[in-house]
């Protein structure tokens, strides 16, 4: 059963028969920017979210992003299935523009957080996307296994007026790996500076 998580809910990444979860995937789907054209019909304008990972060590220093231009970490621990740059343009499909896989057992040693964000390449505001949503779940990028926990961006105003966000932070607790659902918009433009302020906020 999925949790529907609320800002700043911690849960254990335990799976419904007690066992562990070691591989997660954040999914991210989307739609296109509707817009009324000069003749009284409609456009759709494509929308290019990027979703992007971020490992820091014990020091809380990024070792390692993955994101559209860099879709796995060194030892493969981390994959991006690709950039997406339209959005859903026919109406939501239901399924995840683009995935971002976690494998747990094989990250580096000194990794104890995993952030996951969320920045709009051109700007555009996430107040003017027609749906937007942010699934956690056990699998693969073609495979769902079970959805662990979702969370629906579209819908909520604090969104509005801003291009980034932190979706959430993966930390490790005494060998264990736990996930804190931040879903906070912040005053950032690109990925560079959410990557600064995931540090100074959010670990």
């Amino acid at each position: 059963m999925a949790i529907n998580l609320q800002k700043g809910q911690r849960i254990n990444l335990t799976k419904e028969n007690g066992a562990a979860l070691t591989q997660a995937c954040v999914g991210i789907n989307w739609g296109a920017i509707e817009k009324k054209s000069f003749f009284g019909g409609t456009k759709k304008e494509a929308v290019d979210l990027d979703g992007s990972c971020i490992l820091y060590d014990t020091n809380k220093n990024a070792t390692e992003v993955v994101y559209f231009g860099n879709l796995k970490s060194r030892n493969g621990s981390v994959k991006h299935s690709g950039d997406d740059l339209t959005g859903d343009v026919d109406g939501d499909d239901g399924l995840d523009n683009e995935v971002i896989t976690v494998d747990f057992n094989n990250l580096e040693p000194n990794v104890e957080h995993v952030a996951m964000v969320l920045n709009s390449y051109k700007g555009q505001d996430f107040g003017t996307i027609p749906f937007a949503s942010i699934r956690i779940y056990e699998g693969t990028a073609t495979q769902v296994k079970e959805v662990f926990a979702k969370y629906d961006i579209a819908n909520d105003r604090s969104f509005s007026g801003h291009v980034s966000m932190v979706m959430g932070v993966f930390y490790k607790r005494n060998g264990e790996w736990k996930f804190n659902a931040i879903g906070d918009p912040t005053a950032d433009k690109k990925l560079q500076e959410t990557i600064e302020t995931v540090k100074q906020k959010y670990l």
